[in-house]
C-alpha cells in the first residue's frame, strides 16, 4: 500500500512537471475564477445574462494584467538605459567601504591572485603550444576569413521578433479560455466534483464546497486587495524617496507579497540595490529600507488580522515546503502561485473526508485534539509542556474546566489503551507520575473563569471553543460555613478504584476541593484492599469519593463499596465514575449514595454535602451554586451528552439519590424539593 501510494505520487509530480505548459495555465485559470466569481454574481444581480458578464469581467481583467505587462516593460527599459550612469557611484562607494577596512590590502592581493588563476585557468588548451614554423623558419601569416550569412527574409525578421512573445501569450489565451469555461460552467464542475469526493451525502458535500469557495473567494479578494495597496504605498515611498522606477518596484512588491514570510523581504532587495546605487550617501538607503521595515509589518500585523484573521490555515513549515516545491516544479509563476494552491488543498481537506490527509499535512489546527496531545505528553514523561498548554487553556477558563475538558479525556484514552492491553502497568506507573507532577505545577492556579486575554495556542483554541458556555465560579468556603463535622483538617478522603489511573484523578480531584475549602486525603488503591483496609484512617472524614475509569466491572465497584460501608458506616459514598453511560444503571449496581462523571459535578456534591442545605433554602452567608427551576421531582442522574457546566446551570441534579436508603443517611432527597 505504501509502495503503491508513492508510485502514484511520483506519477503525479512527474506529470505535473512535464505538463506545466499545460497545468500552469489551468491553475492560474482557477485561482482568477475564484476572485472574479464574485464580480460575476454581483453583475447577475443587475440582471445581466451570464456569458455578457462572464466575457465583461474576463475582458476587463486581462486588458488590466497587460495593462500592468506594459508599464513594467516601459519602466525595465527606462532602468535598463540609465543603469550605466550609477556606476560611478556604485564604484565610490565599494572603494569608500574598502578604505575603511582594515585589510583592505589583503583583499585586493587575495583577489588580484584569484583573478590570475582564473584566466590561467580559462586559457585554450592550444594557447600554450608553439606556433608551427616553415621550412625557411619565418612563421605563416593566418588567411583572414569572413563568414556572411544571407540576410534574414521577412518572415525570419518576424518569427525572430515574435518569438520571445510567443510562450507568454499562448499562456495568457489558454488561461483566458480556461477562465471563461470555469466561470460558465461553475455549477456544472462543482457537481463533478461532488460525484467524485463522493455523493453519498449531496447537502453535507455541496453546503462544504459552496462554504469552501465563498471563503476562498473572499480570501483571495481580500488578498488582492491588500497586496494592491501594499504595492501602491511601496510605490509612492519609493517615488517620494526618488528611487527610479517606483512604479516597477511597486508591482514587483505586490506580486512577491504573495509568498509569504519572504515575499516582501525578496522585493525590498532591488529598491535597496538601487538606492545604494543612486545616492551618494546612504540617506537614500536608510529611507528606503525604513519604509519597507514599517509597511509590512503594518499591513501584515495590524490590517490583515483584522480583515481575515491571523492566518491563512496554512503551517508555517506548510508555507516554505510549498514555496519550495512549487518552485522547483514550475519556476517564479510556481512561487507566486504556491500560497493560493496550498490555500486550496488545506480548504479541500477540511471539507472533504477522502482528502483530510492534506488538512493534517499542510493545515495549521493542531493534528492532535488537547486531551491527546496531554495523553501523549504524560506518556511521553514531558509534563512541562502539558503545562504550558494548560496555561494557555487557562487564559480563558477556570481550572476545573480544563481538567474536565483535557486532562480526565486524555486519562480515559489511556485507560482505553490499559483496556486494550497495550498499556503495561509500568507506563501508568508513569503517566501517574507524570500527571501528579503536572498538578503539582498547576497549584497556583485558581479556579475562577480568568480575566487574561484569549489564548493563541493552536491546540487549545478548538477545546476552549467547545467548551466555553455561561459557566459559573465554584463557591471557595471558609471554615465558618461547613458543617461541623466537615471542619476537620480532610473531611473528604479520594480513593482509587483500580489502578494508578484512577490515582492521578484522586490528585486532581483534591486539589480541587482543596481550592474551595475542602481538604482532601487521597488513598491508593492498595489501602481498600482487605488486609490494608482495617489500617485505613476513619477520623474526620465525612465523605468518600471513589474514583473509577474503568466501568467493565460493576460488580468490583458494588464490593468495594460494600467494604467501605463496612469501615465508614456513617459516612455517604459518592462514585465518580468518568466513563459511565448509564449512571442511573450504575448507580443501582453499585449502590453508591450519588454517581458523578465530571470532576466539577464532584466538587459541586461536596460543596452542597459540606453546607448541609441541599433541602432547603440556601442561606445568605453561603454562595449558591446555582438556582435551579422549581419541580416536583427530578431523575438526578448524569447523561452521557450532557456538558459538564450543567450541574451550575440547573439543568440536571448532580447526583441520583437511592430510594432504597434511609432519609438521614442521603446526601440528597426526593420529596417535592430542589433536589440539591
Amino acid at each position: 500500500m505504501v509502495v503503491a501510494a508513492a508510485v502514484v505520487t511520483a506519477i503525479i509530480i512527474g506529470a505535473l512537471y512535464v505538463g506545466r505548459e499545460v497545468f500552469v495555465p489551468i491553475a492560474l485559470a482557477i485561482l482568477l475564477s475564484f476572485v472574479l466569481a464574485p464580480v460575476v454574481r454581483l453583475l447577475q444581480r443587475w440582471h445581466i445574462p451570464r456569458g455578457v458578464s462572464v466575457l465583461t469581467v474576463v475582458v476587463f481583467a486581462f486588458i488590466s494584467i497587460f495593462t500592468v505587462g506594459g508599464v513594467i516593460a516601459a519602466q525595465v527599459t527606462e532602468l535598463a538605459g540609465d543603469l550605466p550612469r550609477y556606476q560611478f557611484t556604485m564604484r565610490e562607494k565599494i572603494k569608500s567601504l574598502r578604505g575603511t577596512a582594515a585589510t583592505s590590502g589583503t583583499l585586493e592581493r587575495a583577489a588580484d591572485v584569484l583573478q590570475d588563476l582564473g584566466k590561467e585557468l580559462n586559457k585554450p588548451k592550444d594557447a600554450a603550444a608553439p606556433l608551427p614554423t616553415s621550412i625557411s623558419g619565418q612563421e605563416p601569416k593566418p588567411i583572414p576569413v569572413e563568414v556572411r550569412p544571407p540576410p534574414p527574409t521577412a518572415l525570419e525578421n518576424i518569427a525572430t521578433l515574435i518569438s520571445p512573445l510567443l510562450r507568454p501569450l499562448t499562456t495568457t489565451g489558454i488561461t483566458a479560455i480556461f477562465v471563461i469555461f470555469i466561470l460558465l460552467q461553475r455549477e456544472d464542475l462543482r457537481n463533478r466534483f461532488i460525484k467524485l469526493a463522493g455523493s453519498h451525502d449531496l447537502q453535507k458535500t455541496t453546503a462544504a464546497l459552496d462554504d469552501a469557495a465563498s471563503r476562498l473567494s473572499r480570501l483571495f479578494l481580500i488578498q488582492l486587495a491588500l497586496n494592491v495597496s501594499f504595492g501602491a504605498l511601496i510605490g509612492a515611498g519609493l517615488w517620494i524617496i526618488g528611487i527610479p522606477s517606483p512604479v516597477l518596484w511597486g508591482i514587483l512588491a505586490a506580486v512577491l507579497r504573495f509568498v509569504p514570510y519572504i515575499g516582501a523581504v525578496i522585493s525590498a532587495v532591488f529598491p535597496l540595490t538601487l538606492a545604494a546605487a543612486v545616492d551618494p550617501g546612504w540617506s537614500m538607503l536608510l529611507w528606503t529600507a525604513a519604509l519597507f521595515v514599517v509597511t509590512e509589518p503594518i499591513i501584515g500585523h495590524v490590517i490583515e488580522p483584522l480583515l481575515y484573521g491571523h492566518s491563512t490555515g496554512l503551517s508555517p513549515v506548510a508555507v516554505v515546503a510549498s514555496a519550495t516545491f512549487w518552485t522547483a516544479l514550475w519556476g517564479p509563476v510556481g512561487l507566486v502561485l504556491a500560497t493560493p494552491l496550498t490555500v486550496c488543498l488545506v480548504v479541500l481537506g477540511r471539507h472533504v473526508e477522502r482528502f483530510k490527509f492534506l488538512d493534517v499535512m499542510l493545515g495549521d489546527r493542531s493534528p492532535l485534539s488537547a486531551a491527546e496531545l496531554f495523553y501523549q505528553r504524560m506518556l511521553a514523561e514531558d509534563p512541562a509542556e502539558a503545562v504550558d498548554k494548560a496555561e494557555e487553556f487557562l487564559k480563558e477558563l477556570p481550572l476545573s474546566v480544563y481538567y474536565d475538558e483535557v486532562a480526565l479525556p486524555g486519562l480515559k484514552l489511556a485507560q482505553n489503551d490499559a483496556f486494550r492491553g497495550v498499556l503495561e502497568s509500568a507506563d501508568r506507573e508513569k503517566i501517574k507520575a507524570a500527571v501528579t507532577e503536572v498538578v503539582d505545577d498547576l497549584a497556583d492556579k485558581e479556579d475562577r473563569r480568568p480575566l487574561d486575554k484569549p489564548t493563541g495556542d493552536i491546540e487549545s483554541t478548538d477545546t476552549v471553543e467547545s467548551a466555553k458556555a455561561a459557566i459559573a465560579d465554584l463557591p471557595i468556603l471558609s471554615r465558618e460555613q461547613l458543617l461541623p463535622e466537615w471542619r476537620g483538617a480532610m473531611p473528604v478522603l479520594c480513593v482509587a478504584g483500580r489502578g494508578p489511573l484512577d490515582e492521578a484523578v484522586c490528585a486532581i480531584l483534591a486539589q480541587l476541593l482543596e481550592k474551595h475549602g475542602l481538604g482532601t486525603r487521597v488513598a491508593g488503591v492498595d489501602a481498600i484492599s482487605v488486609p490494608n483496609l482495617f489500617r485505613l484512617e476513619t477520623s474526620g472524614v465525612a465523605l468518600v469519593c471513589l474514583s473509577y475509569l474503568d466501568t467493565s466491572s460493576p460488580a468490583h465497584m458494588r464490593y468495594t463499596i460494600r467494604r467501605l460501608r463496612r469501615k465508614f458506616p456513617q459516612v455517604q459514598i459518592l462514585l465518580g465514575c468518568w466513563t459511565a453511560v448509564d449512571t442511573k444503571a450504575l448507580l443501582d449496581k453499585a449502590r453508591a449514595d450519588a454517581v458523578a462523571t465530571t470532576l466539577r459535578e464532584v466538587v459541586g456534591i461536596c460543596l452542597q454535602a459540606a453546607t448541609g442545605f441541599e433541602n432547603g433554602p440556601v442561606p445568605k452567608h453561603v454562595q449558591p451554586i446555582a438556582d435551579p427551576p422549581k419541580q416536583q421531582s427530578r431523575q438526578v442522574s448524569i447523561l452521557a451528552e450532557s456538558r459538564p457546566q450543567s450541574i451550575l446551570d440547573g439543568a440536571i441534579s448532580p447526583r441520583q439519590v437511592r430510594e432504597d436508603r434511609p432519609k438521614s443517611d442521603r446526601i440528597s432527597a426526593q420529596d417535592g424539593r430542589n433536589d440539591w
